[in-house]
């Protein structure tokens, strides 16, 4: 059975897509940690990203990049944290999340609540500086 990540690369799930090409895909995380948490996944369902082949492991960092440097201009952060726990979802996948200082990046601190409008403003945002 496919991923929700799968899925959301197939469009049977919505998203808010920032990003994507042919082997790689960028959203916003509908959990996220600090508005503009994006995250960014292979096309190719694979559980762990250390199993990704070395060539598309490099086109998604390379991906991530960009898209972290967009993040980077959209969003008022001190930088953009870059964390891989995989737990969650068994497929690989990358958070970018913009940090003002290091604690905006644990993961056991409570989630934001968007709205869809504000939602689709952080993407729409971050889009434009890609």
């Amino acid at each position: 059975m496919a991923t929700i990540f799968s899925r959301i690369v197939n469009g049977e799930i919505p998203c808010y897509k920032i990003a994507e090409n042919e082997k790689c895909f960028a959203f916003l995380d509908i959990n996220p940690l600090a508005k503009g948490h994006t995250l960014v996944i292979p096309k190719q369902e694979t559980d762990y990203l250390f199993e990704l082949d070395n060539e598309l492991l490099a086109e998604l960092s390379v991906f991530s990049k960009k898209v972290a440097l967009a993040i980077d201009k959209a969003i008022p952060c001190k930088r953009v944290g870059v964390a891989v726990l995989g737990l969650e979802v068994p497929h690989a996948h990358i958070h970018l999340v913009p940090l003002q200082s290091e604690a905006d990046i644990s993961f056991s601190k409570p989630k934001l609540k968007l709205s869809q409008e504000e939602m689709e403003e952080i993407a729409a945002r971050i889009r434009s500086f890609l």
